[in-house]
């Protein structure tokens, strides 16, 4: 059913629906400044599409002018669908075509628009039914679930003393995937946070035992997701 949705609508409406998914995760509406911002269109134009998606049949968002816009359980499958396209896309790229994992995002959002439902099939059958993309983000399975592992942590909760291993980092932020190869920083890396700011949050940290001390802003370690290894016998 989200198959015969999802290839009905627009990409602009596509895009609509994946960017409140993201924002709405953790159960609060978003406002249509902050989509606005987020899709780089004016808060006009969202009232506009979100009262265009609510009268969508199946109706794709749920819309109150003071509260916000969050999805329907139709528009979370759309959403869903397009995200395990992606992140299929993304892994293809990357272990077929020898993409690096900086370059697939962009590849990606392109390709996710035009793909048909049967080229879908194939390429995860191709690549195995893969679990995770390039960036270690989990890609929802044929039947749309996506399991999201509770033991990762953003990396700004660490506090000093804390070892962690990257597990995943978020693959919209590509612009951040240049930095994130120049400190060293993949997935499976240990890191080890050395020193925490109280003040703004600022982390000072290793990489891998025996590196040097490197520093990080909180904004992006909120990009980074790890899962806590136990501390050495001892404690810190």
């Amino acid at each position: 059913m989200s198959e015969k949705i999802t290839d009905g609508l627009s990409r602009s409406v596509q895009d609509y629906l994946k960017a409140i998914y993201y924002h709405t995760r953790c159960g609060e509406p978003i406002g249509t400044v902050e989509l606005a911002r987020t899709l780089s269109v004016e808060p006009a134009s969202v009232t506009n599409m979100l009262q265009k998606l609510v009268a969508y049949n199946p109706s794709l968002v749920e819309y109150q002018k003071h509260r916000g816009a969050s999805l329907t359980a139709a528009g979370e499958m759309v959403a869903l669908r397009m995200i395990r396209r992606h992140r299929l896309l993304e892994q293809f790229l990357q272990e077929v075509l020898g993409y690096s994992w900086e370059m697939v995002h962009h590849e990606a959002e392109e390709l996710e628009h035009v793909i048909s439902p049967y080229m879908e099939d194939r390429i995860a059958a191709v690549l195995g039914e893969p679990l995770y993309d390039p960036h270690g983000e989990p890609i929802p399975n044929r039947s749309l679930e996506l399991f999201v592992d509770p033991n990762f942590i953003p990396l700004d909760r660490l506090q000093a003393g804390d070892i962690g291993r990257v597990r995943q980092l978020d693959g919209r932020q590509e612009e951040l995937f240049e930095y994130f190869n120049s400190i060293g920083l993949q997935l499976g890396t240990a890191i080890r946070i050395t020193q925490r700011n109280p003040v703004d949050g600022t982390l000072r940290f290793v990489l891998d035992e025996g590196a040097d001390e490197q520093v990080i802003g909180p904004k992006i370690a909120q990009a980074v997701l790890v899962e806590l290894a136990p501390l050495p016998e001892g404690g810190r």
